[in-house]
């Protein structure tokens, strides 16, 4: 026998204030009894101290609780006999958050995740095990208007970053980032040019970085991780040569910024150059992101 959990909508994705329909199946070779059948909706989000940040966690330890986002109970049926064959139940429960919360977007961190699923539970009698199912779906904010581009024209020299040591090279390179507040239904776009370089550039790469910081008003811990990197230019790059700069944001793992009295989440851009001797100069961008149309 088994139990599944069939949402409407092929993609999962719903909004809040919608309606998240669909129906429960049951398939048992014979007929089944059971003491009830309940549908729980929750919504939550779960966050993690990284191990260099577990000793502060104790001044603060009510801040990284889950933050329940959504709970909703349904009772779909009280207890009773379902035949032999495929059963089919429909449910129609409404995505609303608690009071005094907000839903945000689904999102899966290192250290923050955001999460939202179904749960169906076929009780039975202490001497069968119960059934249960559960169905991850995914909470996005509706698209809103496009605002307008905010480009970001940048000059990377050894003064601009700060560049020390014996290893480093002359060099000059310009670029531009067409926005920094950028819509995560859109790629993230620009150029780079190589002007000059007394030494080969072995590597011209994209970094994506998410921030996720946790805590309260006692204390927070923030941590920097990689969500991407993409390579746009290897080997000794021509100078002179515009460069393109184009990069996806992944679904799931990046997200609106978020900021909260709990937790925020951020996004970065670092553009790295490595040199053939190995030498590594970064330029920082932090980003804003949105969901535009």
């Amino acid at each position: 026998m088994s139990v599944d959990i069939i949402l409407k909508k092929p993609d999962k994705v719903y909004h809040e204030g919608e309606n998240i329909t669909g129906t429960i199946v049951i398939n048992t070779p014979s007929d089944l009894k059971h003491d009830g059948i309940s549908l729980t909706m929750e919504g939550a989000v779960n966050l993690q101290l990284s191990s260099k940040n577990v000793g502060i966690i104790e001044a603060f330890y009510n801040a990284v609780k889950p933050i329940q986002l959504l709970n909703i109970y349904c009772e779909v049926s009280s207890a009773g006999r379902i035949p032999a064959g495929r059963t089919e139940i429909p449910f129609d429960l409404p995505l609303q958050a608690r009071p005094n919360r907000t839903l945000h977007e689904t999102y899966h961190g290192v250290f923050i995740n955001i999460s939202y699923g179904l749960r169906c539970d076929v009780k039975r009698s202490f001497l069968s095990k119960d059934l249960q199912k559960a169905q991850q779906f995914f909470v996005q904010y509706a698209a809103r208007p496009a605002t307008a581009l905010r480009s970001v024209s940048f000059i990377m020299n050894p003064q601009s970053v700060n560049a020390k040591g014996s290893g480093i090279p002359d060099f000059l390179i310009t670029g531009r980032l067409d926005s920094t507040c950028c819509s995560v239904l859109r790629p993230l776009t620009g150029h780079v040019m190589i002007e000059q370089c007394q030494m080969g550039v072995r590597s011209l790469e994209l970094q994506l970085v998410r921030v996720e910081t946790c805590g309260c008003a006692e204390g927070y811990a923030k941590d920097a991780t990689e969500i991407q990197n993409i390579q746009i230019g290897e080997g000794d790059v021509p100078h002179n040569i515009a460069i393109p700069i184009y990069m996806i944001f992944p679904r799931l793992f990046t997200c609106p910024t978020l900021v909260t009295p709990n937790f925020k989440i951020e996004f970065e851009i670092n553009l790295v150059i490595i040199f053939e001797n190995d030498y590594l100069v970064t330029e920082n961008f932090p980003i804003i992101l949105t969901r535009e149309m």
